[in-house]
């Protein structure tokens, strides 16, 4: 797998996590990012032991964009850290089936996330394990294909729960195209594609130099393609 490296220095490695690939290390033969990163850290240096990966912030598997690593401990705690108090900026697109109420709005809900079967719900605020959810949301574009409309959608993660903006855009009528877990026309028979959901930009506070950084890739794939796609703002 070849890297699509976007900045790297001594301290971090801010890259593309193509979909299809598990973005901390996996437990199957499968290449994942940190394994990948740490072949490219000993390719460019090689050191004796191995290289330090630290993992920030995660993407579900089928979902592709921009994410950055710690090559330093310290790096780790300060990016970690700005993830904790909110500082670090993630911005998404989406292709949604629908379209939303409003043409811009926040979402708040509880989510509790469900281990055995490996997904998430939209649940009441008193039950055991729920995490407050929040996100924010503008349409960027949409378009009618016979009786049905899509909407190609950028969103704004102010929390980082398990498949948030899945499960909060399904739960609110408009979920995702291509996702087999909680868009109800995709659960059986084979569907060509991914979840059409891509982390195009990602801002934060370099842990160095304190110098606020912004990293951004269009989202790839053919669903994305036939909306008009303006950069994030």
């Amino acid at each position: 797998m070849t890297l699509n490296i976007l900045y790297e220095d001594e301290e971090i490695l801010v890259v593309e996590k193509p979909v299809g690939v598990e973005s901390q290390s996996a437990k199957s033969f499968e290449p994942d990012m940190v394994s990948e990163v740490k072949k490219h850290i000993n390719m460019i240096s090689p050191k004796s032991g191995e290289p330090y990966v630290g993992v920030i912030h995660r993407l579900d598997k089928p979902v592709g964009g921009v994410m950055v690593y710690a090559k330093t401990r310290g790096a780790a705690e300060s990016l970690s850290k700005q993830v904790s108090e909110h500082q670090m900026e993630k911005i998404y697109q989406a292709v949604v089936c629908g379209k939303p109420v409003e043409n811009s709005g926040t979402y708040v809900d509880y989510l509790w996330k469900d281990s055995k079967n490996n997904c998430s719900k939209i649940v009441e605020k008193g039950i055991k394990g729920a995490k407050p959810a929040e996100l924010h949301f503008r349409v960027v574009d949409s378009k009618k294909m016979g009786d049905e409309e899509y909407c190609l959608v950028e969103i704004r993660l102010e929390t980082g729960r398990h498949h948030q903006i899945r499960v909060q855009m399904a739960g609110h009528g408009t979920p995702l195209w291509g996702d087999r877990k909680y868009n109800p026309r995709f659960n059986s028979g084979p569907v060509r594609g991914n979840v059409a959901l891509f982390a195009c930009r990602l801002t934060f506070f370099h842990p160095i130099t304190k110098e606020k950084t912004t990293y951004s890739v269009k989202p790839r794939g053919e669903w994305f393609e036939m909306f008009e796609r303006p950069e994030p703002v």
